[in-house]
């Protein structure tokens, strides 16, 4: 029983941060409390508390089915949540984990319900072809995701909303973006080969690991040689076509991604604005680890009477707050914590900020829109509307992509993209 003991441990801390997303905290929160409190189950307690949230309709629906009355305490709920997520993959022996899920309970201060909890999962146990069949015959339990979102992506995307919802289920690749001002793909890939670590080339300025790691593992990431980035939001700063000397806006610039891959492509006059004071810190953090710099300011991008000087910009990057749909397998409570509703009041601030920033854009410069989402009510919809009040907008077509629109797959997330110059 030496490794199943640390089991009801981590159970229990996992059971605490889904529970805190069932409640509607973010999973990076809850998540950062209990490593605080535990640093040494940290790989263990994540990968169970995100993989019951990416697996969640199948489990909740099974939950539902086994436990109509008995599963109202939150804590207890999430507990076997967790629990049936560590039955369905099947990688430890189903005793121990009945066992240390009923163990649990006490580290929960939920002694009471360890009867329930064994009893719930020993019947998951008896009925499961039963209980699985089941919980496919409903789209959420098939699929993993609320019904409201599938019906979404369904009528958006009547060919691939299916390939879209599987890639977003699955674990993430970790892709990097080399500095290229330090190195190159080339000779990073050399040195990873060296490093014992399989990698091959994604995209102009990225490596893609054949399995993530800590970036403390990396070879020269201290000494910024490479960042971690999606090679899909790889494509946003060559997008602009920023030139030396160009002065340049990025509006939501936080962590600071998007910021620093455009100071690797040129030597550009870049203001960088965030309106989260942390968040400023964490782009001042990352450009000094890269090398780089710009001006960073904490502000409301939205309200450039705020923060402007008057001095126009040649490039603008909108990396506008959204749903976040497209990142969900890197952040799977997003799925569980949207509401329908939200894609409204996402809407009506992205196209503030859309009216506002194009006020700052020089005559003859471009501003490229970006979201990290699947819906067209972020993406198509407020670029169109932006467009059609806009006397001065003309969006440019981006070849190979004639909407913009990429959703996740194996090679990355899901992106939106709007390239509007201004004329005149």
């Amino acid at each position: 029983m030496h490794d199943a003991a640390p089991l009801a441990d981590t159970l229990a801390a996992a059971a605490r941060s889904v529970a805190a997303v069932l409640a509607g905290r973010s999973l990076d929160e809850s998540l950062a409390d209990e490593e605080r409190a535990a640093a040494r189950r940290r790989p263990a307690v994540r990968d169970i508390a995100y993989g019951t949230l990416r697996d969640y309709g199948a489990p909740d629906a099974i939950v539902a089915a086994l436990a109509r009355r008995g599963a109202s305490d939150r804590l207890v709920r999430a507990l076997l949540l967790c629990a049936l997520h560590q039955l369905r993959r099947g990688r430890r022996s189903p005793h121990v984990v009945v066992d240390q899920a009923v163990a649990a309970c006490a580290r929960l201060a939920r002694p009471a319900a360890s009867g329930f909890v064994n009893a719930t999962l020993r019947n998951y146990l008896r009925g499961r072809e039963r209980l699985e069949a089941e919980a496919a015959r409903g789209e959420p339990g098939r699929y993993g995701y609320p019904q409201w979102w599938i019906d979404r992506l369904r009528a958006a995307y009547p060919a691939r909303w299916r390939a879209a919802l599987e890639a977003g289920s699955e674990r993430p690749p970790m892709t990097l973006r080399v500095n290229r001002r330090r190195t190159t793909v080339e000779a990073y890939l050399e040195r990873l080969a060296a490093a014992g670590i399989a990698a091959r080339r994604s995209g102009p300025c990225g490596v893609r690991l054949a399995t993530p790691r800590p970036v403390d593992e990396l070879p020269g990431f201290g000494d910024g040689l490479v960042s971690v980035q999606d090679a899909n939001a790889q494509l946003a700063a060559p997008l602009l076509e920023a030139r030396d000397g160009m002065r340049v806006l990025d509006a939501c610039a936080a962590p600071g991604g998007k910021t620093a891959h455009l100071l690797e492509l040129a030597a550009v006059d870049l203001v960088a604005i965030d309106l989260d004071a942390e968040r400023c810190g964490r782009i001042e953090a990352n450009l000094a680890r890269l090398g780089l710099a710009a001006e960073v300011r904490c502000a409301d991008a939205a309200a450039p009477a705020q923060w402007w000087d008057a001095r126009t910009f040649d490039r603008v990057l909108v990396d506008a707050p959204c749903s976040a749909s497209g990142v969900v397998r890197r952040h799977p409570d997003i799925k569980w914590l949207r509401r329908q509703s939200d894609l409204v009041q996402f809407a009506r601030a992205q196209a503030k900020l859309l009216d506002s920033l194009w006020r700052v854009l020089a005559p003859g410069g471009t501003l490229l829109y970006a979201t990290c989402s699947v819906f067209p009510e972020e993406n198509e919809a407020v670029v169109s509307a932006f467009t059609a009040r806009t006397p001065d907008a003309r969006r440019r077509p981006w070849p190979g992509c004639a909407n913009g629109q990429l959703l996740p797959d194996d090679d990355g997330d899901g992106f939106f993209y709007a390239l509007l110059d201004k004329v005149g």
